[in-house]
């Protein structure tokens, strides 16, 4: 009943904190998804960490050590090699942002190409990634709650509480909401991370060299990437594709738009690829599970951090890890309502009715968080993926944007309107064949060589974006000149 306890109280103190961060600002849709670009590095650099700490973070990596174990380790990797790109990337993004008074991605598409057209696609591709990525968000909720309760909350009742108070406070408060909530997250996750990832592994193996031994006799090979399936190939380019959509992600790359200016981004590049050696401790709870939980199959592999504790904490204990992990959900779902919402409101409503005052489309994006939770909601319980599977599938279609961005923020960007909005559709086209076809490169080319057939299928699908932005972009560039030039015979 403690645990109950704790974690309710948890739960209202997120909802107190999301809605008190409203008070005394007009929230116009500047100030609601933005923040009235006003973050220093503190609040800005929360938000971002709120990518590393997500309910990824408690479950999924622990659950992929658990059940995949060697190849787990490019979650750590991606995350340092983003933020690097992230030094040079986001300056670039927010100067541009704020010159032109930009409040989502979209916009930035929009404004880059001259083209709204371009815009809504955009808009249209991140809705379908933010979907799986909250819906990861949602699953892990479930379980959180399930487990830290001992069964007394079903993972479907968890879901609707969840979502509901995610529901609320994006709609008053928006993006402060989430700055507030973040701040407590990170200080509650960072402490009880390293304390799991410590004293699980030592309380009962006696140390890390011990746990790997065990799990080495065990496992023969376990701890090492396979030779096929998710070897070095899979590794290496599931690492760039995570590591290039990192901050291709709506919610995230708006979220740069909030800070103050760019040095905030400079600073913060330098300290976070340490902050996400954390992620080390949350294997270490995965891999101390593996002999001491056994039989955890398939998405079970996510329950493994929790059924760990279970057996090994008190209930208050239990309560405040529940707590801590209710956060890594609440938060980062926050902002992926937000930036779905904002990009129904702004990037498609408005695009298709240009004639709507900016109150509307403010009235409209905060209208629009209840129908994505509930969209969100519906996929959650129809079950499906492990966590980790839910979060690449997003990966590989929101990196398709990467290209195309890259490549405009060029002095003189080669790249036509025609040229991006096609990569992008070729891309996410052969994404989209794959998964609701359930094929592999392997199934589809058998005949490549294991090298190729291991590749990560997002990366497959960014190649073949490339290829496509470019040979359409040279094609319509060259229409383009010869255009011209016969509008010039004609007046001559």
């Amino acid at each position: 009943m403690i645990a109950l306890i704790i974690l309710a109280a948890f739960l209202l103190l997120s909802l107190f904190l999301g809605i008190r961060a409203q008070k005394g600002k007009d929230m116009d849709l500047e100030q609601w998804s933005v923040g009235g670009r006003g973050f220093g590095s503190v609040f800005v650099f929360l938000l971002m960490a709120g990518e590393i700490y997500t309910t990824f973070t408690f479950l999924g990596g622990s659950g992929w050590a658990y059940g995949k174990g060697g190849p787990t380790f490019y979650i750590l990797a991606y995350g340092a090699l983003a933020y690097v790109i992230s030094y040079f990337l986001l300056p670039a993004i927010w100067k541009y942002a704020k010159e032109h008074s930009l409040v989502s991605q979209p916009d930035f598409f929009a404004a880059k190409y001259k083209s709204n057209a371009l815009g809504f696609m955009v808009a249209v591709v991140g809705i379908v990634a933010i979907i799986p990525y909250l819906v990861l968000q949602l699953k892990g909720l479930g379980i959180i709650v399930s487990e830290a309760s001992y069964g007394r909350i079903s993972p479907t009742v968890a879901v609707w509480i969840g979502a509901a108070t995610i529901t609320v406070y994006v709609m008053i408060s928006g993006i402060h909401g989430s700055a507030w909530t973040a701040a407590l997250k990170d200080v509650l996750i960072l402490g009880i991370v390293l304390f799991l990832g410590i004293y699980l592994p030592i309380h009962y193996y006696g140390s890390f060299k011990e746990m790997f031994q065990q799990i080495e006799a065990a496992k023969p090979g376990f701890i090492a990437l396979p030779k096929t399936g998710m070897s070095i190939s899979w590794f290496i380019s599931t690492i760039v594709l995570t590591a290039l959509g990192f901050y291709m992600w709506p919610h995230t790359f708006a979220s740069s738009f909030s800070a103050k200016n760019a040095k905030v981004f400079r600073k913060n590049a330098t300290i976070m690829p340490l902050y996400s050696l954390v992620l080390l401790f949350v294997f270490f709870a995965g891999f101390a599970a593996i002999l001491k939980v056994p039989g955890l199959e398939g998405a079970d592999a996510d329950l493994s951090l929790f059924r760990l504790a279970l057996q090994t904490f008190d209930p208050w204990f239990i309560g405040v890890i529940g707590g801590a992990g209710l956060l890594t959900a609440l938060v980062p779902g926050s902002m992926l309502l937000m930036g779905a919402a904002t990009l129904a409101a702004k990037n498609m409503y408005k695009t298709l009715a240009p004639s709507v005052t900016d109150k509307q489309v403010t009235f409209t994006a905060k209208a629009t968080v209840p129908v994505v939770a509930l969209i969100a909601v519906f996929f959650t319980l129809q079950g499906g993926d492990t966590i980790g599977a839910l979060l690449l599938m997003g990966y590989s279609i929101v990196t398709q944007l990467f290209p195309a961005l890259v490549l405009s923020l060029a002095k003189k960007p080669f790249v036509t309107v025609y040229g991006a909005a096609s990569g992008i559709l070729a891309g996410i086209a052969f994404v989209a064949y794959v998964t609701i076809s359930s094929s592999t490169i392997a199934t589809m080319f058998p005949s490549l060589p294991q090298v190729v057939k291991d590749l990560n299928v997002g990366v497959v699908a960014l190649v073949i974006n490339i290829v496509v932005l470019v040979i359409v972009s040279l094609v319509t560039k060259s229409a383009a000149i010869t255009h011209v030039h016969e509008e010039k015979k004609v007046v001559s």
